[in-house]
């Protein structure tokens, strides 16, 4: 009854960090087996029972889904700049931040596993720059500069919906 009942809230936050439906339920389930394991140990945070435990469950799944990360890309080249050399230029209001959150999440679905990684935990869940460096074992710059990519491709990737969707009104 407990995991029927979390399985919804489980699956959201495991399918923006997996590439595939099944790898997201094997991260759910992983979690779920962490959950149970430390259930009795719980202890609310908030007055809110029900809010206490959905933080605590989101920060076991965000790290089992890292965990899970970690472990099936170690492949994938992530490039190591030196924090000295790479500045986040500050900008104006783009489109990204006027998208929903289910829009970002479709089109995060699209990005490598690294950038799809870095931009969930800096963006969605609100890592900083230096947590998602020492879970993931990379440089602080390393992460600013995939978070930098990421956005970058998310932003070609609306401008070629954008490109399309005005071509079919041409049309």
């Amino acid at each position: 009854m407990f995991y029927q009942q979390f399985y919804g809230f489980a699956t959201g936050i495991c399918m923006r960090y997996c590439n595939t439906r099944d790898d997201a339920m094997e991260v759910v389930n992983d979690g779920f087996l962490k959950i149970y394991k430390e259930l009795p140990v719980f202890k609310p945070r908030y007055d809110n029972y029900e809010a206490s435990l959905k933080g605590w469950m989101k920060s076991i799944l965000v790290n089992t889904a890292i965990d899970h990360f970690r472990k099936n890309n170690k492949n994938y080249l992530v490039n190591d700049l030196e924090d000295s050399h790479f500045e986040m230029e500050h900008t104006e209001e783009t489109v990204v931040d006027k998208m929903t959150y289910k829009e970002i999440l479709e089109i995060v679905q699209r990005l490598s596993p690294v950038y799809k990684t870095i931009f969930n935990l800096f963006v969605i869940d609100g890592f900083k720059h230096e947590e998602i460096a020492s879970r993931l074992n990379i440089s602080v710059g390393t992460s600013k500069s995939n978070l930098s990519k990421a956005k970058t491709n998310i932003q070609k990737m609306l401008r070629e919906g954008a490109v399309k969707f005005y071509e079919q009104k041409i049309i």
